[in-house]
């Protein structure tokens, strides 16, 4: 056990790598998830819309994407998009893969998302469709204005779990290879342990990714309750 404690909860090992922590990595954890979440929100909507829609040209293509990034390994993407369009990258905004990284956590998200979104709008009763049509509705402004935002709000606590899936799968950027400024949580981690030989930053990175998905777990919790509760109260 002492073997074991000294290893993975060497309190100096984790001092050492707090600084680098706090400055470097959460903040870079932060915008790659963030703005990861962000336009993979976007594309999963645009997704769920082709997925919904009537014509065959639409809703082929948005099944064919959701089932390929659905089904390869998140890293898989990455090394794809990130090594494969690397030279482009250079030639737009130099040595930096953040953008390329980005892309490819966004690309993976929108079909987890497009997929959250997709099952939320068929949720919702046929019959809404038809009442809005009924009052003056087009098809396309009674998907926006009424069926949509009740489906949104069905999935909130699915969306959320996916935003935490993505702060985690921001520690696969590490592999397109990252300079001092550019490393996240994870990359701090295990470089301090391979400059030490001693586990404990990598740990601490987890205490990191702890502090950041389960106050997120609590809020799907939370949102799911009232989710619940809402009809009941609006029954009584």
């Amino acid at each position: 056990m002492s073997t074991l404690w000294r290893m993975f909860f060497d309190w100096e090992s984790m001092r050492e790598a707090l600084p680098d922590m706090l400055t470097v990595g959460l903040p870079n954890t932060l915008i790659l998830a963030g703005v990861s979440a962000v336009l993979g929100t976007v594309l999963g909507m645009l997704l769920a819309m082709a997925g919904i829609a009537r014509a065959r040209w639409l809703r082929w293509p948005a099944r064919v994407y959701t089932d390929v990034f659905r089904g390869l390994p998140a890293v898989v993407t990455i090394l794809l998009i990130g090594v494969g369009l690397a030279p482009i990258g250079m030639r737009v905004w130099g040595p930096n893969p953040y953008p390329l990284g980005i892309l490819a956590l966004s690309l993976v998200a929108a079909a987890y998302i497009g997929e959250i979104f997709r099952s939320g709008i068929q949720s919702v009763e046929s019959g809404q469709l038809e009442a809005a049509r009924a009052l003056g509705f087009s098809r396309g402004a009674a998907l926006r204005m009424v069926i949509i935002p009740q489906g949104v709000r069905r999935v909130l606590p699915a969306l959320v779990n996916q935003v935490i899936a993505l702060i985690k799968e921001s520690s696969l950027v590490y592999f397109l290879g990252l300079l001092a400024t550019q490393r996240e949580l994870f990359r701090i981690g295990q470089d301090a342990a391979a400059n030490t030989g001693n586990e404990s930053a990598l740990v601490l990175a987890g205490l990191f990714y702890l502090l950041l998905t389960v106050p997120l777990t609590h809020l799907v919790n939370h949102i799911d309750r009232r989710l619940r509760a809402a009809p009941k109260e609006a029954r009584a």
